[in-house]
């Protein structure tokens, strides 16, 4: 079982430290914020598949990192907060937290809901495997298996770029993907004329998939931040 990426957001040096010593000598890949800012920016940079957050971040409560992080993604959100009234627990679940553990803690524990984390995101992306072979949004059908893709009945002639590209946006349907993440999932890099080549890329995917230019469906364009695949509604399909 592959260990995920994980971002630890606490500003606090001490548990910070024991957290990451702990995440690297069990061989998990981890990055670090000290704010609810650069948590969010390294969330929407990087895509974790895990963050372990604490609430009392020096720039903003960690309840609003959790609801900004959840107008975007689902990622599974564990926090680690001294806080113990229910009050805080509830106000960070109802938020989107995932898992809630009180300080001070131990290893084991924060391990063993890691491993209870993982477990769950395996058998989410079997399912998702499983289930979600064929792509269908709107009139749009990508078929993983065979490599194809197909708008109103009939098959798309994409570039291997441009293919890769629709697969990206389609299974992470919904999200906003950074210009970064994309590039580095696409080149392997993120330098400044990979982003360039991005727009061009998939302004020749955009010319193929939407009927009207000026109205698009299937691709939104969130400006200096990247794109997003939007969900079409079937009931308003022409």
């Amino acid at each position: 079982m592959n260990k995920p990426l994980i971002l630890v957001v606490e500003d606090d040096p001490s548990v910070r430290n024991l957290i990451t010593t702990t995440l690297k000598a069990n061989e998990y890949r981890f990055l670090t914020a000290g704010d609810g800012e650069n948590a969010i920016m390294e969330t929407a940079s990087h895509n974790p598949e895990i963050v372990l957050l604490d609430l009392g971040l020096p720039d903003m409560d960690g309840v609003d990192v959790i609801r900004r992080i959840r107008s975007w993604s689902n990622l599974p959100i564990i926090v680690i907060s001294a806080r113990t009234e229910d009050e805080d627990k509830i106000a960070a679940l109802d938020a989107g937290a995932d898992d809630y553990l009180t300080k001070p803690f131990s290893v084991e524990e924060l391990l063993a809901r890691l491993r209870v984390t993982q477990r769950r995101l395996s058998y989410m992306s079997a399912e998702a495997m499983t289930m979600s072979s064929v792509f269908i949004n709107g009139q749009l059908k990508v078929d993983y298996a065979s490599g194809c893709a197909w708008l109103n009945g009939e098959e798309l002639h994409l570039t291997p770029i441009e293919y890769k590209l629709l697969c990206l946006l389609s299974k992470n349907l919904g999200k906003v993907l950074t210009h970064t993440y994309i590039t580095q999932h696409i080149w392997g890099r993120s330098w400044d004329n990979d982003v360039a080549s991005l727009r061009v890329y998939m302004a020749a995917l955009r010319r193929k998939l939407e009927p009207n230019a000026d109205s698009p469906q299937y691709i939104q364009t969130h400006i200096g931040v990247g794109y997003r695949m939007m969900k079409i509604d079937p009931e308003k399909i022409d």
